[in-house]
């Protein structure tokens, strides 16, 4: 049989057509190195140690590091790009006029602060019109995409038929970021907990309340009652659990207490077929608690609600209000985030893709999506002989999962069709009008997908996204442009560093379909087993390993890594870099690496891994992500992963003793 040899990335460059910067660079900021650590004790010390110690988090940040880096440099092309249409006159309707009016109306604090509290009493009047419990399923209805409420809706690929949209029921209707902010006995949560209620507080005497606290008490109280009920992070993460189809019918029967018909049909959902009940027990319970709870503390609920989703673009003592919850006392932010750049995050929010347009056009040439292309070609061939080589395996499970990696479809950089934003209204000065809009706009092309075919060509981020994911009902990887960049891609570094950083990207991402989660569905998209038995068992096992290595982290004391909840992305990162790293050797040819600047090849491409994920994080943003975020702390992203793998070992020669030593036979392989 021929063998299989990727090409070199430099070569591929210049195929491409663009030239590689000669000689290459080794890819890595030494700088940030720490010199008293050993990567042998600890890789992400040894690689970020000297950036770490000297870095001063940003006082409107919560944490800092490559991520945050990036998407504020992202944030500034963006913001470049909207400042120009603003500098100019625009054809009023253009997408060109609604950026710039978007954003305008948005960083206009003096004109939201003169307009005081006119904006939002429209949102109010509606929920004081609110006078049978008809009237508030029509209510939860129309504001869906707009406002979070206790239940929400969704529309997409049904699971067990993916090639049709569905609706699908979510548990919401908390202010805290999770429903352990008010069950957990805790005294940083308990913290939490009390600038919350103090943050109810503000937002009902600022609309007049005439007893502030109490209201905020009895709020406090009803979101209690709310999050005892509600599913915890790791149930929600089981898509077998999560997937309940019923006819509208069967819901009504189920939880009659909420006016389902009213519900939907205000929802723009009336006539369909049938719907996923997300977490039915929830459901039910939260029908019931709407029901038996007064009216009059619903709407009191409802208004304060509303009211911190709307502070942001409400006068200047909401705005301060909001940032001392939900910046300062939840992620220890010094200071709010510069208004520019939250009017950014407003504009890619609701026009994302007509900027996509013009960021792909001057911050993406042709030449870095055909390496992307390349690129993610080279791991899928390592993930396929990886496969290959799977002693747990059984042949019958290895041709289905080879079946299903074969039928990945990968998007890169940019869409191929563009959303369309004709319909969408937006008006100079009216900064929570145009929110509102938008978000009502959004929900409604989202709605008019129910019980139609799935259009695989949509994008689920922007391409000045600095992110990438994996969606398993279209068994798909995408990779917006914005984050082909370095550190994760630098077109003039060799190639050990590139496959540490973007290559594990991309294994990453590869690695989603066969995680605890996406290995439920196959290579259709379709939620069925496509295991034997055996395997799966033996499957479990090793995530059973892993779970019990993460959790032996402490990030805060006190507080370790819900093993559980991170498993997917553990997964993925364990299962990421062992591919990438086999990309790596191939590409080489049997050839050895150069040392550039005293490292190896291999020791390049695992600090470039490490390097990729350089952040420190506040005290309190670590504790709202241990509690909410399936990622483990990037420390333990880049340590947890290479303990395992036997690369690391050889490239570095660990010993027992040495901190990341971890015996052959104690290392978790998975794919």
């Amino acid at each position: 049989m021929k063998a299989f040899r990727l090409a070199p990335l430099a070569a591929l460059l210049l195929a491409a057509g663009v030239a590689a910067a000669a000689p290459l660079n080794a890819g890595l900021d030494s700088a940030g190195f720490d010199p008293a650590s050993r990567a042998q004790d600890d890789l992400f010390r040894a690689a970020n140690g000297r950036w770490v110690d000297t870095t001063e988090i940003p006082a409107d940040k919560a944490d800092f590091g490559t991520f945050i880096q990036l998407r504020d440099k992202s944030d500034k092309e963006v913001r470049a790009i909207v400042e120009e249409l603003a500098a100019k006159k625009q054809k009023a309707g253009s997408v060109e006029q609604k950026i710039s009016a978007f954003y305008g109306s948005y960083i206009d604090t003096a004109a939201i602060d003169k307009a005081g509290m006119k904006p939002v009493k429209t949102m109010l009047a509606t929920i004081d019109a609110i006078k049978t419990r008809q009237d508030l399923a029509v209510w939860m209805g129309t504001v869906q995409g707009a406002m979070d409420t206790p239940v929400n809706l969704w529309v997409t690929a049904d699971f067990k038929e993916p090639t049709v949209n569905r609706v699908m029921t979510w548990q919401g209707g908390l202010g805290m970021p999770d429903r352990d902010y008010y069950l957990k006995d805790d005294e940083r949560i308990a913290k939490a907990r009390g600038a919350y209620e103090q943050y109810l507080a503000t937002l009902a005497r600022l609309s007049g309340d005439k007893h502030p606290d109490a209201t905020a008490k009895q709020v406090l109280a009803l979101e209690r009652r709310i999050a005892d009920v509600h599913w915890d992070k790791v149930e929600n993460r089981n898509p077998v659990k999560i997937y309940n189809p019923m006819t509208p019918a069967e819901l009504k029967k189920s939880a009659p207490e909420l006016d389902w018909d009213a519900f939907l049909k205000s929802a723009k959902l009336e006539g369909i077929d049938r719907l996923s009940v997300s977490q039915p027990s929830a459901t039910v319970a939260i029908a019931k608690l709407l029901a038996e709870t007064p009216l009059p503390e619903v709407k009191t609920y409802l208004k304060l609600r509303a009211l911190d989703e709307s502070a942001d673009v409400l006068p200047k003592a909401f705005r301060d209000a909001r940032f001392a919850f939900r910046g300062a006392a939840l992620t220890g932010a010094k200071e709010d985030k510069p208004r520019w750049q939250k009017g950014i995050a407003e504009v890619n929010g609701a026009l994302g893709e007509a900027v996509g347009q013009v960021y792909v056009a001057r911050h993406f040439p042709p030449a870095y999506k055909a390496r992307m292309q390349e690129l993610v070609a080279n791991l899928m061939k390592a993930y396929s002989d990886s496969i290959d080589g799977l002693a747990w395996m059984s042949p019958t499970t290895k041709a289905q999962a080879k079946d299903k990696l074969s039928k990945y479809m990968t998007k890169i950089g940019y869409p191929d069709k563009w959303r369309d934003y004709s319909k969408l209204v937006v008006k100079e000065g009216d900064a929570l009008g145009n929110r509102q809009r938008s978000t009502r706009f959004e929900w409604e092309r989202l709605a008019a997908k129910a019980g139609k075919p799935v259009d695989r060509a949509e994008w689920e981020m922007t391409p000045q996204t600095v992110n990438a994911y994996y969606n398993p009902s279209l068994n798909e990887i995408v990779f917006p442009a914005a984050i082909l960049q370095p550190p994760f891609f630098d077109m003039g570094a060799d190639d050990a560093v590139n496959y540490g950083a973007i290559g594990a990207v991309i294994g990453h991402e590869i690695s989603h379909g066969f995680d605890d989660q996406g290995s439920q569905f196959d290579g259709d998209g379709k939620l069925q087993n496509w295991w034997t038995d055996d395997d799966r068992k033996a499957f479990d096992a090793l995530g059973a390993k892993l779970v019990a290595q993460y959790e032996t982290y402490e990030p805060i004391p006190g507080h370790k890594l819900n093993g559980k909840l991170t498993l997917g992305e553990n997964i993925a990162d364990l299962s990421g870099l062992q591919i990438a790293y086999k990309a790596y050797t191939l590409s080489l040819g049997g050839k050895e690496a150069p040392v550039i600047d005293g490292y190896t090849g291999a020791q390049r491409f695992f600090l470039g891994w490490s390097q990729a994920w350089r952040n420190k994080v506040r005290e309190e943003r670590a504790l709202q992500l241990l509690t909410i975020d399936p990622h483990s702390p990037p420390q333990f992203r880049a340590n947890g992963a290479a303990v395992n793998h036997d690369g690391f070992h050889a490239a570095f020669g660990t010993k027992p003793g040495d901190g990341m030593y971890k015996a052959d036979a104690d290392r978790i392989r998975i794919w």
